[in-house]
């Protein structure tokens, strides 16, 4: 039908405007989010472009979700604008005509939403982790970088390597400072290699000087060295705790917790509001010249964010055994989708606030 067709490519095309954008100005805040954990020590630099991609990922389905409502809003405050609505309103297709060719538009969308936050959101999230934790876990050989001071894996020691080699095993004017043992040591040296011994690796230094002081204590104990060798290449143990936003979703079910079930409201909350959105956008657009598009486009992004924040805050609520899950994803979900229904139900009879209140029409005088 023309009607059908005419609603759906419309909604496709500025959905694909609306995602690009949205999209491009996500990717670039986390961009610079990355490159800030990236220079903080938290991201490996090399591997900056992999966590972008996995965090975009992560935050596809709320991308997604917000592209839907904006398109679908935008799509109906053309329509109005531009007086197309009222030939469709008089050749006898009412609002709720118009739910149709939009969920039948949107159902691939929800799919997506559907898979990306059950799924893909939990494998993207294991993925950051362990990157970060594989460069947590790095030995102090890995640490050290050329003219810069970087604190050992264990945080007991500190380098510093003025020159190292192409392949970073030797080093001229290196600086160490250690504490271990009730004892502060700083040692310096004009070079030092790396070498295995007994399968474990160690530095040896050169033509060095080392000075040891206990804590407490004020006596100093200098001393000079040909060759003095230090055990490298501690690494940090592995955290056996799995975040619950990484942990897989049937998971989740077979083990209830508060924090599981609240990450579970979460994912499936995100799913249900993009249904939502859609019903949402049909109530409240509405024809007003003065303001124009931006107006509709206004109190969607206000509505939007609204409602993300309580998808957010009953999160906290079942996390902290405030609240249980399923009144919560009945109250909010289903209320929002009754107020929903009920208002665009108002606004397709055209119903008044004197027929909703049952008040009775003033008789006025006869001629």
């Amino acid at each position: 039908m023309l009607f059908h067709s005419s609603i759906r490519k419309e909604l496709s095309r500025s959905f694909g405007a609306t995602l690009v954008v949205l999209v491009t100005i996500v990717m670039t805040m986390m961009l610079i989010r990355t490159l800030g954990q990236a220079s903080q020590g938290s991201v490996n630099p090399s591997e900056v472009s992999l966590v972008l991609g996995f965090t975009m990922l992560g935050h596809l389905p709320t991308v997604l979700t917000m592209s839907l409502f904006i398109a679908c809003v935008g799509t109906l405050s053309r329509t109005f604008l531009d007086s197309e609505m009222v030939i469709w309103l008089v050749s006898g297709r009412g609002l709720r005509a118009f739910l149709k060719p939009m969920l039948h538009f949107a159902w691939p969308i929800f799919l997506g939403v559907a898979v990306l936050v059950l799924l893909v959101w939990p494998w993207s999230n294991q993925q950051i982790s362990d990157l970060k934790e594989r460069f947590e876990r790095r030995g102090d050989l890995e640490r050290v970088s050329p003219g810069q001071f970087q604190e050992s894996a264990n945080g007991l020691r500190v380098f510093f390597v003025d020159k190292d080699s192409v392949e970073n095993k030797q080093g001229k004017n290196v600086f160490i400072s250690s504490t271990d043992h009730g004892k502060q040591a700083m040692t310096a040296s004009k070079g030092g290699q790396i070498d295995v011994i007994d399968g474990e690796r160690f530095l040896l230094l050169s033509l060095g000087q080392r000075v040891e002081q206990t804590v407490g204590e004020s006596d100093l104990k200098i001393s000079e060295f040909k060759t003095y060798g230090t055990r490298i290449g501690n690494d940090v143990k592995a955290s056996s705790n799995i975040p619950a936003k990484a942990t897989h979703t049937l998971q989740l079910l077979q083990n209830p917790t508060p924090i599981n079930q609240g990450e579970l409201a979460w994912r499936l909350g995100l799913a249900l509001a993009a249904m939502n959105f859609v019903v949402i956008a049909l109530a409240i657009t509405s024809a007003n010249p003065r303001v124009g598009r931006g107006g509709n486009l206004a109190l969607a992004l206000f509505i939007f964010v609204v409602y993300y924040n309580f998808i957010n805050l009953g999160q906290s609520w079942i996390s902290a055994g405030k609240m249980p899950l399923l009144p919560f994803m009945l109250v909010l979900h289903g209320g929002v989708l009754a107020a929903a229904a009920l208002w665009l139900t108002v606004r397709h009879n055209s119903w008044t606030w004197r027929q909703l209140l049952g008040s009775s029409k003033p008789q006025g005088a006869t001629a």
